[in-house]
């Protein structure tokens, strides 16, 4: 059976790799995250809110996966094993971030007086919606943005999250019942003849 090539060329495997870094190889794992830092971006950036916090949870998991090596028991792929760590860390920042919510300011663009009241209720709506998606708990949003923004299939966002398929659906389910009462009033408001 052939082994796994890395971006340069190792021949060793993921859990060869693995085993090499914590028996002390200062490269080993240095090449293990060469081989997956483009999927593991990937997965980080679509659990998080931001680019800021995909990089801070990524760093994050990385640090910790360096420092629980030893304790990888192949259970699974070092991949899949990456993957929860990343997914972990990014649920973690998230939890940190609804302690402290924040809003970004929107740019301003000046587009003169007929655009600027369907702008400002437009960017009304938008920070009233993120607002209510900033209340859901972690999970909830997390599956949330991946079915629902990201337009993924309940089975793709079961594997970016690592949960069974009846997870996704049961939290999804919730998720948008949950954001339908924080957003009711928005229905509320709305006129009756669209004028």
């Amino acid at each position: 059976m052939p082994k796994e090539r890395g971006r340069s060329g190792s021949a060793l495997s993921d859990a060869a790799l693995l085993a090499a870094h914590v028996r002390g190889d200062d490269r080993a794992f240095t090449e293990l995250i060469r081989r997956h830092e483009d999927y593991l971006w990937a997965v980080a950036r679509r659990t998080c809110r931001s680019p800021e916090d995909a990089a801070d949870a990524l760093q994050d998991a990385l640090l910790a996966a360096h420092r629980r090596a030893g304790g990888f028991r192949g259970d699974s792929a070092v991949r899949s094993w990456l993957h929860r760590i990343v997914v972990n860390a990014c649920f973690d920042r998230l939890r940190r971030d609804a302690a402290r919510p924040t809003t970004a300011l929107p740019e301003h663009h000046d587009h003169g007086p007929p655009d600027r009241i369907d702008h400002y209720d437009r960017l009304d709506t938008a920070l009233v919606v993120h607002r209510g998606l900033a209340r859901l708990s972690p999970d909830h949003r997390a599956v949330l943005t991946a079915v629902d923004l990201e337009g993924r299939s309940v089975a793709e966002a079961a594997a970016a999250l690592g949960v069974p398929v009846g997870t996704v659906k049961s939290r999804a389910a919730r998720a948008r019942l949950r954001l339908a009462e924080i957003l009711g009033h928005l229905h509320e408001s709305e006129p009756v003849d669209g004028t």
